[in-house]
């Protein structure tokens, strides 16, 4: 059965060379393209694909507004596939925050740049589409405003699709003085994590950094572990990375960070799962919760994609079910 592909790009000649990429693998079968974000939300209304691969930067409609709508009207996994990501950072996780999956670069062809044959396009669509839920793309919780306040050191986060702009949410209302060193996993490409970092950087009041090896915590700190790797935690304050990526499709890994935390963090400490394919997460935000740590999980009303966080309700790690809203509410007022 063909994987239906639907090309949104201003210039013709990407839209051709994408085409091109894509003509090796005849599962492939690109059922129509659209010259700005407003024809892709019309062609999405008309005749929905398996995967949409979505500019940034076009006339009439950016690629961010076009992601917002298709996945409000006509929800189906979209790739951000540009070659303008340099100076567009913020547009690149504005448009993951709306539910774009994932990111990569337009295919090189014909300059004085490494050629590339498409192949890695091709295996991230492939890979993309592996990961997905039966259910596909998704967009009642117990709300934790009242639960007892508690005294916490480390805050841990971890998030897959959709992740960019719920993590937002929860750290830009973070005060200044915030008393806790904030862990952020997010699954992203390597190519793009430095990037996602410095966005962070500039929508929260916290110092954000992105972490490059053996990391010492401190207090009011943002530490976004390098996709790179895993991490995890040997002590109340120390981060260390791992080589070994194998067992694990996602990187960084939110398990392994979870299960660390489950050993060595402080009590008070929480763990916070976010929207994602997949159930990365939930088993090692079960091991912090009876280790009598404190668990939260996203709601699925406010999930791009309700996988990771019902896979921690499904497990009974979950203590607390809550919107991004709530969620950043209960930290400010706990770590308090």
């Amino acid at each position: 059965m063909a994987i239906r592909i639907g090309i949104v790009n201003d210039v013709s000649f990407a839209t051709r060379v994408i085409e091109k990429a894509l003509a090796p693998e005849l599962a492939f079968e690109v059922v129509w393209t659209a010259e700005d974000g407003a024809q892709a939300v019309e062609q999405c209304r008309r005749n929905t694909p398996d995967i949409v691969l979505m500019d940034l930067v076009m006339p009439v409609m950016n690629g961010a507004e076009a992601t917002r709508r298709i996945m409000r009207d006509s929800p189906c996994p979209i790739l951000i596939v540009t070659s303008t990501i340099e100076g567009h950072l913020d547009l690149v996780y504005e448009t993951m925050g709306y539910g774009a999956l994932d990111v990569t670069t337009t295919p090189v062809v014909g300059d004085n740049r490494q050629s590339d044959d498409g192949s890695a396009l091709r295996k991230k669509i492939f890979d993309i589409l592996r990961q997905l839920p039966s259910e596909g793309i998704k967009t009642s919780a117990r709300s934790i405003a009242d639960s007892t306040p508690i005294q916490c050191r480390l805050v841990l986060l971890g998030a897959s699709t959709g992740g960019p702009g719920v993590l937002s949410t929860i750290l830009k209302a973070l005060p200044a003085d915030f008393d806790a060193a904030v862990v952020v996993a997010q699954h992203i490409d390597p190519e793009f994590v430095q990037g996602f970092a410095d966005w962070l950087a500039s929508e929260c009041q916290l110092s954000v950094e992105l972490t490059n090896g053996d990391t010492t915590l401190q207090v009011g700190h943002v530490y976004v572990l390098n996709s790179s790797s895993h991490s995890s935690l040997t002590s109340a304050s120390q981060l260390r990375f791992a080589a070994d990526v194998k067992d694990s499709y996602y990187c960084p890994s939110i398990d392994v960070l979870f299960s660390s935390a489950a050993k060595v963090a402080p009590a008070g400490s929480i763990g916070v799962l976010l929207t994602g394919i997949g159930s990365d997460g939930a088993a090692g935000l079960l091991q912090m919760r009876e280790a009598g740590l404190y668990t939260i999980s996203q709601s699925e009303q406010s999930c791009v994609v309700y996988g990771m966080p019902q896979a921690a309700v499904a497990n009974g790690a979950a203590a607390w079910v809550a919107d991004p809203p709530e969620i950043a509410d209960y930290l400010i007022k706990h770590i308090r």
